[in-house]
């Protein structure tokens, strides 16, 4: 046997409407997919420019050098025999009241080529007669150009 239903009838005047169960509204969905790629981006962001902070601060560090100025003092360098020249990859800048500390930076040059560096006759204006000179020469990172620092020992 089946059973029919029939269908509600139509509400007379004055009667109220019969009551059905509401449903809710429904919610309008908010894109997930765009917050979390909001916040994955800006993530990203993030640890990039960590990363390059990072990066030029390893960079900067790499020479310790390169932004000595006059009145600096260098800790000791390899020694070297007249007119030869040697890398100075752990050269550093010390405290002047140090005892690492065994040059004064008496000049710096900037702007250089490499056989100007080389040459080293642009420190001939702050090194006196008879004092014990040095030149101390490193790449400024601005293309070709080089940068020295003229050096006399401590007393």
């Amino acid at each position: 046997m089946s059973e029919q239903v029939a269908p509600p009838f139509p509400p007379q005047p004055g009667q109220p409407e019969p009551a059905f169960p509401a449903q809710p509204p429904a919610e309008a969905k908010k894109p997930r997919g765009r917050k979390i790629l909001s916040i994955v981006g800006l993530l990203l962001a993030v640890v990039a420019v960590g990363l390059v902070k990072g990066g030029l601060h390893l960079w900067e560090q790499r020479d310790d050098t390169v932004q000595a100025k006059a009145g600096d003092c260098i800790a000791k360098l390899p020694e070297l025999a007249d007119g030869k020249e040697t890398e100075a990859n752990d050269a550093k800048v010390v405290e002047c009241t140090s005892t690492e500390a065994v040059y004064n930076v008496v000049g710096r040059v900037d702007g250089q080529t490499e056989a100007q560096a080389q040459a080293g006759e642009a420190c001939d204006q702050y090194i006196k007669e008879g004092e014990d000179g040095y030149v101390f020469w490193g790449n400024e990172r601005t293309g070709d150009k080089y940068y020295l620092l003229c050096l006399t020992k401590k007393a």
